[in-house]
């Protein structure tokens, strides 16, 4: 099992390695749901921590678009 990605760790990622991590993890996202609706998915919570980790890096995205303007 995966731990949550850290902000400190994102930040530290080049902007193509941000797009790579984020298509890494809605496919991971999109894994779980199935496994969800499957009832084979072993823990719920993990769903809910990849969110996150979706969520995390759009903002050091957004954050980085509005400073460069």
């Amino acid at each position: 099992m995966r731990r949550p990605v850290k902000a400190k760790e994102v930040r530290e990622l080049s902007d193509q390695e941000l797009h790579e991590k984020l298509k890494q993890l809605k496919a991971e996202l999109f894994n779980l749901r199935f496994q969800h609706a499957t009832m084979q998915l072993e823990n719920p919570m993990r769903i809910r921590q990849v969110k996150r980790d979706i969520a995390r890096v759009h903002t050091i995205l957004t954050e980085r678009a509005r400073s460069l303007r």
